[in-house]
């Protein structure tokens, strides 16, 4: 489940007939529940909204979901592949490696 660009994992306590949710795109610990699939969703809006407000009365920026660069380190010969790898195809190495963990990471 997402909101505004956090990432939540669902799971269901079925004794307590309630959805749980964790955010797990940030380092702050952020959890919401609902008993239905629209309560969920609801809550998980509103631990976002609590959340950037905590943040505020704090002087704190709310920690954002990740920014979509890195870096990786590799050996010269698996950067020299890659690059050929990426040549061949006629993409940019970082095109490339974008489209490949797009592909392995689901």
């Amino acid at each position: 489940m997402t909101h505004d660009g956090y990432l939540a994992t669902i799971e269901l306590d079925e004794d307590a007939g309630l959805f749980h949710g964790e955010v797990v795109n940030t380092r702050d610990v952020l959890t919401f529940q609902g008993r239905t699939p629209a309560e969920l969703k609801a809550a998980f809006a509103d631990t976002i909204a609590d959340y950037a407000e905590w943040c505020q009365a704090r002087g704190k920026t709310p920690e954002r979901p990740f920014s979509g660069t890195f870096s990786v380190r590799v050996k010269p010969e698996v950067h020299r592949r890659a690059a050929a790898a990426a040549a061949r195809e006629g993409k940019s190495l970082n095109g490339y490696v974008a489209e490949v963990l797009d592909r392995v990471a689901g």
